[in-house]
């Protein structure tokens, strides 16, 4: 139940203040409590949020949550090496799997952008690229409504990435990465797991 006095949390069933996006879904608690927020710098890590959240576009984040060992299983464990010898074949074999999301734009960006973290890595890697637009401070957010779905730092990050050869990566799915790996702390002021 969200209530004013907990500062825009909600009380989970176990006590716990937990940012409200989580509801009651047992996939959304374990996912808020466990993964959202916590720093990740490995290249298959971010390559992995970075596909998920292009395959999220347009979609509930429940289905990924929902889809993800299908899709990690499908995607080569998110090895960008694996995935950017991905043919014609493959694209077929990931248009027929039901584990995954199947959306041909999708699944080409996912083989595109394994190529461009590849190339990358003479210049820095993925890391590098997308850890050099993190923000110099952010305040922690009182409610849902303090925080942004775009930023000037998610904006700037969306146009690296495009430049360094990305696609399906706007703004607004830039700085839903940002929050997933951990580059913005978006847990609100009074959640445990801030």
């Amino acid at each position: 139940m969200t209530d004013a006095a907990t500062g825009g949390v909600i009380v989970g069933a176990d006590g716990k203040y937990r940012c409200p996006w989580v509801g009651t879904s047992a996939d959304y608690m374990a996912y808020h409590d466990s993964e959202w927020g916590v720093p990740v710098h490995d290249e298959h890590g971010l390559y992995e949020r970075l596909i998920l959240e292009a395959f999220q576009s347009g979609l509930a984040w429940i289905t990924i949550l929902r889809k993800r060992e299908g899709i990690r299983d499908a995607f080569s464990q998110f090895d960008p090496d694996k995935v950017a010898a991905y043919g014609d074949g493959d694209i077929a074999r990931l248009m027929q799997d039901t584990r995954i999301i199947r959306n041909r734009q999708k699944i080409v960006a996912a083989i595109r952008n394994a190529h461009a973290t590849i190339a990358l890595r003479e210049h820095g890697g993925l890391d590098e690229l997308i850890w050099s637009h993190q923000p110099q401070s952010v305040k922690a957010p009182e409610t849902i409504h303090d925080i942004p779905a775009i930023t000037p730092e998610s904006t700037a990050l969306a146009k690296s990435l495009k430049q360094a050869g990305f696609v399906f990566v706007g703004p607004t799915t830039a700085y839903a990465m940002m929050q997933a790996i951990g580059m913005v702390n978006d847990h609100l002021r009074n959640c445990v797991a801030r």
